[in-house]
């Protein structure tokens, strides 16, 4: 397994992965029609933004497992001026659950803040209806 910045060649695989694990995990969030239709084409939307003009105060790392990616985090340094920073995705592919790619994306995520700002937190929310990720 690799951990890589994300580049924007990842950006399908990315949205992919991100709208699978919202279609598993956020039903009752968000809507059936949503869930069952347009969230690829809203994730794409979305990866294809950050990836393509990524921001000073963003990062994206995957899992890379022999060019397939498994995993991904997104970081926005300096989001609370309480809580610091925010994790804010962290998605993992069915197939590759329970095999600790989420816990060495989070440690990373971690990594990558304390050396931008060594005092600072960082937080992540869970939707209440994520049970997996609770």
């Amino acid at each position: 397994m690799q951990y890589r910045n994300a580049t924007a060649q990842d950006t399908s695989a990315i949205a992919a992965l991100h709208a699978d694990s919202w279609r598993q995990n956020y039903r009752g969030a968000f809507s059936d029609a949503f869930l069952d239709g347009e969230v690829l084409a809203d994730r794409m939307a979305v990866w294809t933004e950050r990836l393509s003009t990524p921001g000073p105060l963003e990062r994206t790392m995957v899992a890379d497992d022999d060019g397939a990616v498994v995993g991904f985090a997104h970081t926005v340094f300096d989001d609370h001026p309480t809580w610091g920073a925010l994790l804010d995705n962290l998605h993992v592919a069915r197939s590759s659950t329970r095999g600790g790619v989420g816990s060495h994306l989070m440690g990373r995520t971690a990594g990558a803040v304390i050396e931008r700002r060594p005092k600072t937190g960082l937080y992540l929310w869970v939707l209440e209806q994520n049970k997996t990720a609770q």
